[in-house]
């Protein structure tokens, strides 16, 4: 049974530990911890050092402590996640949304689209994220998801039901399911990683589904297979707007003009990376 400890004393113990294990945001992921199972944000947490925790409390946080320093990705240690200000739940069936991804979403939003009841489509959803993200911001659109992975379609749907946002989330391999209908905005943060690329195995990503990460064998398939029949299911004017690797613009900007997309743009991430790339149909 462990010796009774207070909140400073904790945060002080878990960041030294996170720190040695070689985790470069120590203090934020033990602040993390502590928040989320105390259900209280950080300025409860150093404004209240001396509280004492409980001992079951100490074993949770002893546990979770432990599996992040195995590698367990904070995300689901704590079974949520925050993207562009909504909390949603994650599993290891899904990728773990992530920050640069918001760029996705900011793009979408400041793009000339008119249609009150504008249709949107996000393609490999995994938690919902980024449907949800422009659901939020645009009610009245009508925003579709779909997944291959039965798993990530369900916690896209719960997602959906505990944020009160009321997309529809199929799933489909690609194009194969889904109903035949045009959209004004396409969206993809599809699975791009080189099968060869380290970073694999490195960091979260060693526990990522490699479904959700690995883009066939050149990490460009994904791309290929969504944009088959891009001409049949865009509007006219429509765009279509991917997430892909920082060295993979070219690539993708040359996939684009094959499938006869026009004004193809390419825009950084926050980290002055090119991330994204837009396309319209004329």
């Amino acid at each position: 049974m462990p010796n009774t400890i207070n909140l400073g004393q904790w945060l002080s113990s878990a960041s030294q530990q996170l720190k040695q294990a070689g985790l470069d945001n120590a203090r934020q992921e033990a602040d993390y911890l502590l928040s989320h199972l105390l259900q209280k944000n950080t300025a409860y947490l150093y404004t209240r050092p001396e509280l004492a925790l409980e001992t079951e409390q100490q074993l949770k946080l002893n546990t979770w402590l432990a599996e992040r320093i195995a590698g367990k990705p904070l995300a689901w240690i704590l079974g949520e996640w925050d993207f562009w200000g909504l909390t949603l739940e994650v599993s290891p069936a899904t990728l773990i949304p992530r920050a640069d991804t918001e760029r996705l979403v900011e793009l979408a939003l400041q793009l000339s689209i008119d249609k009150p009841k504008a249709r949107v489509l996000d393609m490999g959803t995994g938690t919902g994220a980024i449907a949800l993200a422009i659901k939020k911001e645009r009610p009245n659109w009508q925003v579709d998801a779909v997944d291959f992975k039965l798993d990530a379609v369900s916690l896209a749907r719960k997602n959906a039901r505990q944020l009160e946002l009321d997309i529809r989330v199929w799933q489909s391999d690609w194009w194969q399911q889904i109903p035949p209908q045009t959209y004004d905005l396409i969206l993809s943060n599809p699975p791009y990683i080189h099968p060869q690329d380290p970073h694999l195995s490195q960091g979260d990503l060693r526990f990522e589904p490699k479904t959700a990460l690995v883009g066939g064998k050149d990490g460009l398939q994904a791309y290929r297979d969504l944009l088959v029949p891009i001409q049949q299911r865009l509007t006219q004017g429509g765009y279509l707007l991917v997430e892909h690797g920082y060295d993979q613009a070219a690539a993708i900007a040359e996939l684009f003009n094959l499938a006869e997309l026009n004004d193809i743009k390419n825009y950084k991430d926050y980290a002055d990376q090119p991330r994204a790339t837009l396309g319209c149909r004329s």
